[in-house]
């Protein structure tokens, strides 16, 4: 990552990735096609309701990731072994009590989530069944995040691809299984969802386990190093509370789209799904981002996180334009593999219009986002991110969303807020670059005064 060309490394540290985030989004893909076909229109209005929910959850533990991932990065880049050591077990003691807590207080506070949407009455009680076994299995999504987290970190993004298709496979068969054949209904495809997800989290770690590079994981040396977690809080908490707020926002969204009623809910529910795989496969290149630019950053190669930052801009453009201009295309056929309800195709084709070729956008903004985060800025960015996209989305569903309640009203409330919280990222980043380099240079320049001079 500090030498060489930087366009095909991207793309080939990216790729990988892409396809690990796209298995991973069909764990719940799978679950919404499966009820969508063989339990009706309420059990995938029943499971696209806890979307927002479970995202925000997810989007807590992600977050944190982003710790593990730049302190591997720059430890690694330097090559300073017993740090990455230190790093990698705490963070994987971390994810599973994170795990634990963030479940314990998911399935007290299920309910009230739910009923707060405005979620119906004719699927509230099948949205509580398949969001509190998906909440069950939390530890162990966590634990597969951080333990892939530390794996992108050093640069590989192949071993969990396989292993999450490995995982994906299983998850589809148990779908299968569970619904059609034990007609278990939505909690079918919530445990088979968990269980595919404790096989990756199992592989991750042995791989881990196995391995003889210096980021090995010891069982004998788990526990927590105090040092170490702070610095992957000081990192991680910025970029959780981001994501946690953005998905607050977006809950306020999934709120105003229950009020138009469950066909409404079922066509957002699986365009949502779908726009999720173009979100996934541009986040690929935000960890790029991330990584490459930490690596680079920690090995003192300050020429190349300009280009670092253009390459990525460039992949990610690239990667948002092909794919969000393949929902505009082929939106229809796509959204009757989840469901042949024409109200539901017609209400997920109005959101493809603000999250096709647009999409994009959202992709240069995280990208410039992750890279601010790779030179050390946690709070920041969080802060742009949380006035800029969360806080103006918030104002949009309280104020013109309430003068003009369409559904059209409500999406272009996205584009707009990317647009304008990527140009405040953008400049936030020529701003702290030439700041953390300048802080970085005196740095050595003192050190090497105190050497000369003993």
């Amino acid at each position: 990552m500090v030498n060489g060309p930087l366009f095909s490394k991207i793309v080939l540290f990216a790729v990988p990735l892409m396809f690990s985030g796209m298995l991973q989004l069909l764990f719940n893909a799978a679950d919404i096609i499966v009820v969508g076909r063989f339990c009706g229109k309420e059990a995938i209005a029943a499971v696209g309701a806890t979307a927002s929910t479970i995202n925000l959850i997810v989007c807590v533990c992600i977050g944190f990731t982003v710790g593990t991932n730049v302190l591997v990065a720059q430890f690694y880049g330097a090559r300073k072994k017993e740090t990455v050591g230190v790093t990698v077990h705490t963070s994987i003691t971390f994810s599973v009590i994170a795990g634990a807590i963030m479940m314990c207080i998911g399935l007290l506070a299920s309910r009230g989530l739910l009923t707060l949407l405005g979620t119906p009455e004719d699927v509230i009680e099948l949205s509580l069944v398949y969001m509190r076994i998906y909440l069950a299995g939390l530890p162990v999504l966590f634990l597969y995040n951080f333990g892939a987290a530390v794996l992108r970190a050093i640069g590989d993004t192949f071993r969990p691809m396989i292993f999450l298709t490995i995982s994906g496979v299983l998850n589809v068969l148990l779908n299968l299984l569970f619904v059609i054949v034990l007609d278990m209904n939505v909690a079918g495809v919530g445990l088979a969802t968990v269980l595919s997800e404790a096989l990756s989290a199992f592989l991750v770690i042995a791989c881990l386990v196995k391995s003889d590079d210096i980021y090995r994981f010891e069982l004998r040396r788990i526990g927590i190093n105090g040092r170490a977690l702070k610095e992957i809080v000081h990192i991680g908490l910025p970029a959780s509370l981001q994501s946690a707020v953005f998905s607050i926002s977006n809950m306020q969204i999934q709120s105003s789209v229950n009020s138009f009623g469950s066909a409404v809910m079922a066509g957002h529910a699986a365009a949502n799904n779908i726009s999720g795989f173009v979100y996934t496969a541009m986040n690929s290149v935000t960890q790029a981002s991330i990584t490459f630019t930490s690596q680079n950053f920690g090995a003192g190669k300050f020429g190349r996180l300009n280009r670092v930052l253009l390459n990525c801009v460039l992949v990610v453009s690239m990667i948002g334009g092909v794919l969000g201009g393949a929902t505009n295309l082929f939106g229809s056929s796509l959204l009757k593999i989840y469901t042949t309800d024409p109200d539901a195709i017609s209400a997920g084709m109005i959101r493809f219009v603000y999250f096709g070729v647009p999409y994009l956008m959202c992709g240069v903004m995280e990208v410039i986002c992750g890279a601010v985060r790779g030179i050390g800025y946690e709070f920041l960015p969080m802060i742009v991110s949380l006035i800029g996209a969360c806080g103006f989305r918030v104002f949009w569903v309280s104020v013109i969303f309430h003068m003009f309640p369409t559904l059209q009203v409500l999406y272009v409330s996205y584009p707009i807020s990317w647009i304008l919280t990527g140009t405040v990222h953008l400049i936030c980043y020529i701003i702290c670059k030439k700041k953390m380099i300048a802080i970085r240079t005196a740095r050595e320049n003192a050190r090497r005064t105190s050497s000369a001079a003993s």
